[in-house]
């Protein structure tokens, strides 16, 4: 099907959602994640194919966004059936007020419409967007890259095994067939049928979307996201956090790219952080790009470069890390608004003072004290599983859930009045 087909056949069953119950919404979340189980092997052949296909053209972390292996896939079921445990978003009753003409006034919480999202070779996204747009009663369209979309088809075919079952049409998960950027540009001018546009994936993408969308665009975020050592911090805690937060999962956009140090502790701390990052781990160290006064500390070692023009300004989504050293709380805080794409972003310290400066002057969508930049996640916050990180103000902030995927609307009851 070409994609204005595909978009057409969204928008047929878009006032189906408007009707849909909690309990069946719920039966078909867990009647969902049943068949993704039930189908795992051939959604984990599938992607077989996608990453032989990918090998040799995308690093070794992107590879490892693109895998999935049977833990992967119980954990999209999982992230499913989480979603089918959260409050229903739809019908909630913000206000209600009753006016002195006697009209009584209602703002009432209702789905967006037909919610598209293109993203790019993480297939759990499929899962996750369609479970969080049937919960909040939206349509969703899914436009996946093409190292992806063998895997994609294949996740939306379980999903929509569970949605027959459960007496509903399969048109609520909807994915495009065409992996070219004429589709992509196709669902940005959308106007009339699509209501949401949500891009996930790197800077290239997400500005693409910005910048040529005529349909109302979330911009969700590429992550530089930092973390500022102060001179009062536990170092011990400094090294975990950090460890965890570039280490863990450098492909995602939660990881940390930049390592602010306070020049009161950089002589001390630097050598430790070298011997965590670098000579404690037996594969993938991490390269360290220093800036000047970093690299009269521990510059010459292997795996330490001086940072380039723009290394401070790059999500690496590798196993390398940008460090700084700067002279206050005050100069992190300047560096990181400079830097920054309003992420995740963190303080590591002891000093109150210092740790509520740093809330107050970063900007970003989640602020850290002590913790991981790594727990910026809908799982992690409580939302089942994320449309995306929003990291702009207007509408929705930080990771996406159920809530983000609604508007609202007023209804006026009366019994005759006129104005």
């Amino acid at each position: 099907m070409t994609t204005q087909e595909i978009l057409r056949q969204a928008n047929s069953v878009k006032t189906q959602a408007l009707f849909l119950t909690t309990e069946k919404k719920n039966l078909a979340l867990n009647l969902m994640a049943d068949c993704i189980l039930e189908q795992s092997a051939l959604i984990l052949a599938e992607n077989e194919k996608d990453v032989a296909a990918a090998k040799g053209k995308i690093s070794q972390v992107m590879t490892d966004r693109l895998l999935l292996t049977q833990s992967r896939i119980q954990g999209m079921s999982d992230g499913i059936r989480q979603v089918a445990e959260l409050p229903d978003p739809v019908g909630i009753v913000y206000d209600k007020i009753t006016r002195p003409s006697g009209i009584v006034l209602e703002k009432i919480s209702v789905p967006l419409g037909v919610v598209a999202i293109i993203y790019e070779s993480r297939p759990n996204v499929t899962s996750d967007a369609a479970a969080l747009c049937l919960k909040s009663g939206n349509v969703c369209v899914l436009r996946t890259g093409k190292e992806a979309h063998l895997s994609a088809q294949a996740i939306v075919n379980a999903m929509r095994c569970g949605l027959e079952k459960a007496g509903l049409s399969p048109y609520f998960i909807n994915l495009i067939q065409d992996t070219t950027r004429q589709s992509a540009q196709e669902i940005m001018v959308a106007t009339g049928f699509v209501d949401l546009l949500i891009p996930r994936g790197g800077a290239g993408l997400i500005n693409a979307c910005v910048q040529n969308a005529k349909v109302p665009c979330i911009q969700t975020g590429t992550g530089i996201c930092h973390v500022y050592v102060d001179q009062s911090a536990n170092l011990n805690m400094a090294l975990d956090i950090i460890e965890n937060a570039k280490t863990s999962r450098p492909s995602v956009c939660n990881a940390m790219e930049v390592c602010l140090v306070n020049k009161d502790i950089a002589q001390k701390f630097l050598p430790l952080l070298y011997k965590r990052l670098v000579t404690d781990r037996d594969k993938n160290p991490v390269t360290l790009k220093l800036d000047e006064d970093g690299y009269k500390i521990i510059g010459g070692k292997e795996y330490c470069v001086k940072a380039g023009e723009n290394d401070f300004d790059t999500e690496f989504l590798d196993y390398i890390m940008a460090v700084k050293v700067v002279g206050s709380v005050e100069d992190a805080a300047k560096h990181i608004a400079e830097h920054s794409t309003a992420h995740s972003d963190c303080i590591v310290t002891e000093n109150k003072d210092n740790a509520d400066y740093f809330v107050s002057a970063v900007d970003s969508a989640a602020v850290y004290v002590n913790a991981s930049t790594r727990f910026t996640d809908g799982g992690e916050f409580g939302l089942g599983c994320e449309m995306g990180i929003s990291t702009q103000k207007l509408h929705a902030r930080g990771p996406m859930g159920l809530k983000e995927l609604t508007s609202y609307k007023y209804v006026i009851h009366g019994n005759g009045q006129t104005r």
